[in-house]
């Protein structure tokens, strides 16, 4: 696949770009609900394995033709953005096994501040101000939105972590080869690569459930096209006119709106402090889109 100029950034582009963003975390938030009434039904790998099969299958037929003519640095692009998408699932499902929900959730957000590290070292420049201090913002939001105790380090908590350092990976990749090749093509085949280790790992270390549960159709009827396929179709298409930190903060916002969908859906409350949280992730998404960036995208 012949590589893709990348289009002038304007500031209505990276508006148009963060709102996408902003979209994608919204419908993963709301869904939380669905996956986790799920899972009690069903492996967690061979689900996962399910929803990216059917998000990928949907996606091949919609660009077949592009995929036909998709060259090998397109393919080789997309391979490595689906094995950090991968790891970053593994990671946190095998972390989960030894350390908190709480404790995970809050973990696997410092993805927020990891992201702006992991790009400075590679540009050799400091994030700018709204970068950092939305960074900050958020991680302390999620701090009193998701830990209940404190935070403990224990085995579990290291293997979290490295699924934080996955997903960082995984917006940083995007970040790095939407701009040069088809989003579609990349969006399509690091699903693809998500179903089939998934399929692998589900294969060795679950079974199959002999039937699927209501909860379970459901799931998979709102994860596999909008929160999977077409979701990162949306990311990969909107992080050619926004910056990987921006993107990371943007995703923050992801346990606020699961909040928001258990209060609505379940009937969940939220504490004083949980509601401190979720306003200062927002004040942190807000701070890296409206105070001047010398960051460019």
């Amino acid at each position: 696949m012949t590589n893709f100029p990348l289009s002038p950034v304007t500031p209505w582009r990276r508006l148009t770009a963060d709102l996408s963003l902003i979209a994608v975390v919204f419908v993963w938030g709301v869904t939380f609900v669905a996956v986790k009434n799920a899972l009690a039904a069903i492996g967690v790998f061979t689900f996962i394995a399910i929803r990216f099969a059917i998000a990928f299958a949907f996606l091949a037929l919609l660009f077949r033709r592009r995929l036909a003519s998709a060259g090998w640095p397109a393919v080789r692009a997309a391979l490595i953005i689906g094995l950090f998408l991968f790891a970053g699932y593994a990671f946190q499902t095998a972390g989960l096994q030894y350390t908190s929900a709480s404790s995970a959730g809050f973990i696997t957000g410092l993805s927020v501040v990891l992201v702006p590290c992991f790009a400075a070292v590679v540009s050799r420049r400091l994030p700018g101000l709204p970068v950092a201090a939305g960074a900050g913002l958020a991680v302390v939001g999620l701090a009193l939105l998701t830990l209940d105790n404190g935070l403990t380090v224990s085995y579990g908590d290291l293997l979290v972590f490295c699924c934080a350092v996955a997903f960082a990976l995984h917006i940083l990749s995007i970040g790095a080869f939407a701009p040069r090749f088809d989003a579609k093509i990349l969006a399509t085949l690091q699903i693809g690569v998500t179903a089939l280790l998934s399929a692998i790992f589900a294969a060795g270390a679950e079974t199959m459930p002999a039937h699927f549960t209501a909860d379970v159709w459901i799931a998979l009827a709102v994860t596999a096209i909008p929160a999977t396929a077409l979701a990162f179709l949306v990311q990969t298409t909107a992080q050619q006119f926004t910056t990987p930190s921006r993107t990371a903060i943007i995703f923050a916002l992801e346990p606020v709106f699961a909040a928001l969908a258990g209060i609505w859906l379940l009937g969940e409350t939220l504490s004083g402090r949980q509601i401190l949280g979720c306003a200062l992730i927002l004040s942190g998404t807000l701070a890296s889109e409206l105070l001047p960036d010398r960051e460019n995208a």
